[in-house]
C-alpha cells in the first residue's frame, strides 16, 4: 500500500509539467498544466518565456504538440495565447490516458526559434 501511495506521489509532481529548461541563449521556458494532476480532455498549458536576465520576453508565437508516448496516436495542437508579458496560454485536449509529450515551438520576436519537449506522465482518465 505505501508503495502504491508513492507512485501516485510521483505521477501528481510529474504531470505538473513545471520544468525549467534553460537554452545557450539563456532563454528560459517554464512550463505548467492545469487541471493537475492531467486528466482526459481539455487541459489548459501556460508557458512562461524569459531572457538570460530572467525579463519577460513578449511577442513570442507559440504553438503546441501534444504527442502519446507510444506510437500510433494522432497528435493534438494548439497555438497558445499571450495573456500577460512573456506568459502564453493554451487550451490541448488530451485524448487518451498514459504518457504525453508535449513540444513546444515559438518563434521569438528577434526570428531565433525555441523549441522545448516537456514529458507529461500519466494523464488520467477523465
Amino acid at each position: 500500500m505505501r508503495s502504491l501511495a508513492t507512485v501516485l506521489l510521483i505521477c501528481l509532481f510529474a504531470t505538473a509539467c513545471h520544468r525549467t529548461a534553460t537554452a545557450d541563449s539563456g532563454m528560459t521556458v517554464a512550463c505548467e498544466i492545469a487541471p493537475k494532476p492531467a486528466r482526459v480532455g481539455t487541459a489548459t498549458v501556460t508557458v512562461r518565456l524569459a531572457d538570460a536576465a530572467a525579463k519577460p520576453v513578449t511577442g513570442a508565437k507559440i504553438s503546441l504538440e501534444g504527442d502519446m508516448a507510444h506510437p500510433g496516436m494522432e497528435p493534438v495542437f494548439a497555438k497558445a495565447q499571450e495573456t500577460n508579458p512573456g506568459s502564453y496560454v493554451a487550451s490541448l485536449n488530451f485524448t487518451m490516458a498514459g504518457d504525453w509529450v508535449i513540444v513546444v515551438q515559438g518563434i521569438l520576436p528577434d526570428g531565433s526559434k525555441v523549441e522545448r519537449q516537456i514529458d507529461v506522465k500519466g494523464v488520467l482518465p477523465g
